[in-house]
């Protein structure tokens, strides 16, 4: 597996599937098709062309059908989304450049996970009114537009702190902690804090590993300050969380707080960003892995009991 921080010169982490062999991968451009769509019929022919697309991403249900094809066939033909899908194309004007990207990251997921298929890959423009990224077994969706980044004429409605990670940069590193779900093993009774950072700290550690060239300060979305203000107290960190006895907490309120999506953390700081409980879990993940060295990330992600993690990590940072 992996080591954390250690790495190569060129700031890249250690990387255990360097060799491993490349993966078949296919994308399929739907939003050439969609916006050739001018009538109901053209979109009714759209979804029996991409059934798969049609079943999961658009949800296609029988008796559905002809609502679903007027309002494609609206969306389509709607001069806003019609610019967004140009400066779609213009953000992300390298289809082999993103065929790369998905390849190299998806050969790196079928080495530690040999079971794994790449599933069809497909992108799409979505107008913001479906999923930034789907993906199954049977199918991977990436809506382009929500990562067009500060020049695009319209972006997700969405806070400024959180629009920080849809930009072109932001796609793999969202896309692999979305691929980390299919293996990251949860108990489903288990709700408190440590759970829910043990959690979150297992879906950037692997997506640490599949991206082993992409800084810390874009897997989490942060900017490079804040990382370095992080990195500087951590100890004051981890201290906050033993003081206030939040480890075993499950109330929902205090979870959002310190792990869900908030522009920053003033309990601890005002210049502490949010989700702060999501990068202290990729600390206690990457420190359980350093003193296992023999636990592949396979049994990692198996492993259910967050607080087995934190004990058996002995995760004690101390001023420097």
């Amino acid at each position: 597996m992996g080591a954390c921080k250690s790495g190569s010169s060129d700031g890249c982490r250690t990387d255990a599937a360097a060799d491993a062999p490349a993966v078949p991968v296919r994308v399929k451009h739907l939003e050439t098709s969609f916006f050739k769509v001018k009538t109901p019929a053209d979109a009714q022919q759209f979804m029996a062309a991409n059934p798969a697309f049609s079943r999961y991403y658009l949800q296609r249900q029988p008796g559905s059908e002809q609502q679903l094809a007027t309002s494609l066939t609206q969306l389509a033909t709607n001069d806003a989304l019609q610019q967004l899908g140009n400066e779609t194309r213009a953000a992300f004007p390298d289809s082999a450049a993103l065929k790369r990207d998905l390849g190299e990251m998806f050969r790196r997921v079928h080495h530690y996970f040999p079971d794994f298929n790449a599933p069809p890959a497909a992108t799409y423009v979505s107008g913001f009114l479906s999923k930034d990224i789907y993906v199954n077994d049977s199918l991977l969706v990436l809506s382009l537009d929500w990562f067009m980044g500060p020049k695009a004429s319209k972006r997700p409605d969405l806070p400024q702190y959180m629009l920080r990670r849809y930009t072109p940069a932001g796609l793999m590193p969202l896309l692999a902690q979305n691929v980390s779900s299919k293996y990251n093993k949860h108990e489903l009774t288990a709700n408190t804090m440590l759970d829910a950072m043990v959690h979150s700290g297992k879906a950037l550690y692997f997506a640490s590993l599949m991206l082993p060239c992409t800084p810390d300060s874009l897997l989490m979305g942060y900017t490079s300050r804040e990382m370095v203000g992080l990195e500087a107290n951590e100890p004051r960190v981890w201290g906050h969380f033993l003081e206030k006895n939040l480890l075993y907490s499950t109330t929902p309120f205090l979870l959002q707080k310190y792990v869900g999506e908030r522009p920053n953390v003033p309990e601890i700081d005002k210049t502490c960003p949010g989700r702060v409980g999501q990068w202290v879990g990729l600390q206690i993940v990457r420190k359980y892995v350093a003193t296992h060295p023999d636990v592949s990330l396979a049994r990692l992600m198996a492993e259910k009991n967050a607080q087995r993690i934190l004990n058996e990590s002995h995760y004690r940072p101390k001023n420097q």
